[in-house]
């Protein structure tokens, strides 16, 4: 039997304040447990939560990115639950009345095509803390540093039809969210967390199967690998004859396994009600205006942008567009190495390929956008080879070195581009394969012609020591043949 996939997703992003969204304790990452936990942050008796404008000015930012109507009456309410990490017994959040209402995301396709996902809504509300399951011999222990963090939970419509679709609108959403400045969108450390809603039914049935929820997937590996094992799961279920139960599910990314954690539950077992703390949150016309006016550029916006003023392709300005920090990286090399292509060229390929293996952030990379600029420039004016490029960007990477040129000397890599230097040089290879020069002037296939030409490339770079200048090998080698 075949099968309609449906997906739907709640994001719960982390928003980027110094302070919690109750209370005016750190929200700094990386602190002593229990340390950055306040009375207001524990309900304590004869506390009151104090609501931070910041966090409504950065769902604000959100709603607006998002093409989505904006609250300007927004309640918070209590979500009442027991959970060792839940001080309080509750957590403050936003149902029937969120701070941004229906919006929209698009989002590019393996296929060439734009999809629109709907987003249903977007809510403020606190974190929990946090249970460790480690070192307390058989016990877990509770850190309440992140408990009052302010949140922003995106709901989607079940919009999206696989784990690719998914992942493209999480991806998506990190760009706008990281470019808005508000969250730094480390997955690491729990900046940004998804929620899977996963379902099947009868291809092109209109009637929705059972759905679970995969909860607290914090990369995009594990979310697209939680979907497909998710799928798989109830594919078989259904195939076999049985039901799939309603139920909230973790998974395990290292042994691609899930677990059921609890049954689903439903709005209301969790007995909301309007928080008697908290009055309505009323947001008027100026607020929104002014917001809207210091919005940065977006993604969408940059990449166009991109395209016109750098010249660069669809694929690279996405994948560059995509990632505010690694937008800037590019504009400042650029800045120094005035080849736009070749300067994404070279970020998108082996400048990324180190961050990807030693699982650093642009941030983290040892070799600066100026660096990287200069070192494109002597790539761009014949100074360095693409060979000499790779050996002065290692040496920049490992710290040998911070100077571009001082590593090219050093190292002897200037690339050999005096005509009459090369021209020797051509004459003396030729010269001693007389077999392989009369075989090309004997073909007349073009396409053969050049593989054929290839063959004389090896020879030259070895008698240059590398340091030859292929463009213009290649040049005298095409006349002098021909002659």
């Amino acid at each position: 039997m075949q099968w309609d996939i449906v997906i739907g997703l709640e994001v719960h992003i982390q928003l980027a304040t110094k302070s919690k969204i109750f209370s005016g304790s750190s929200t700094a990452f990386g602190a002593e447990p229990n340390t950055q936990a306040s009375a207001v942050d524990l309900a304590m008796p004869g506390t009151l939560p104090v609501p931070n404008a910041e966090a409504f000015r950065y769902a604000v930012m959100f709603g607006l990115a998002v093409n989505a109507e904006i609250g300007r009456r927004s309640v918070f309410e209590r979500k009442n639950y027991f959970y060792p990490d839940l001080p309080k017994g509750y957590q403050t959040t936003q149902l029937a009345q969120p701070i941004v209402g229906p919006g929209h995301i698009d989002i590019d396709l393996a296929n060439g095509e734009t999809k629109r996902v709907r987003i249903h809504h977007a809510h403020l509300e606190e974190d929990a803390g946090k249970s460790l399951h480690e070192d307390f011999h058989g016990m877990s222990g509770i850190d309440l540093n992140r408990a009052g963090t302010p949140l922003i939970e995106v709901v989607t419509e079940p919009d999206m039809n696989s784990a690719e679709e998914a992942v493209a609108f999480a991806r998506k959403l990190h760009s706008i969210v990281t470019s808005l400045g508000i969250c730094d969108g480390d997955l690491s450390q729990g900046s940004m967390r998804f929620d899977v809603n996963v379902s099947l039914k009868p291809k092109g049935s209109d009637t929705l199967g059972t759905r679970t929820e995969t909860k607290n997937l914090n990369s995009f590996r594990f979310m697209e690998q939680a979907i497909r094992h998710e799928v798989e799961r109830q594919m078989e279920i259904l195939e076999e004859g049985g039901q799939v139960v309603q139920e909230t599910r973790l998974y395990n990314g290292d042994r691609d396994e899930s677990r059921s954690m609890r049954t689903k539950e439903e709005a209301n077992d969790y007995r909301y009600f309007p928080c008697p703390d908290l009055l309505p949150v009323v947001i008027d016309d100026d607020f929104i205006d002014d917001v809207r006016a210091s919005l940065p550029e977006l993604p969408d916006a940059r990449r166009a942008r991109f395209q016109s003023q750098y010249g660069l392709n669809d694929y690279d300005s996405g994948q560059l567009a995509g990632d505010a920090r690694l937008s800037a990286f590019f504009e400042d090399a650029v800045h120094q190495g005035k080849d736009a292509k070749l300067t994404a060229n070279w970020i998108l390929g082996e400048f990324s390929a180190r961050l990807k293996a030693e699982e650093k952030t642009v941030a983290e990379a040892p070799v600066s956008a100026t660096q990287l600029g200069q070192l494109v420039a002597r790539i761009a004016d014949n100074t360095l080879s693409s060979a000499g490029a790779k050996k002065v960007l290692e040496a920049l990477w490992s710290g040998e070195s911070s100077d571009v040129d001082a590593i090219i000397e050093a190292k002897g890599l200037k690339q050999v581009s005096d005509t009459g230097a090369l021209e020797a040089m051509v004459d003396e290879v030729l010269g001693s394969m007389p077999e392989q020069v009369a075989q090309y002037q004997a073909e007349d296939n073009p396409k053969k012609r050049k593989k054929m030409l290839g063959g004389f490339m090896g020879p030259l770079m070895k008698a240059s020591k590398g340091q030859g200048n292929p463009k213009l090998f290649n040049e005298i080698l095409i006349r002098k043949l021909g002659d």
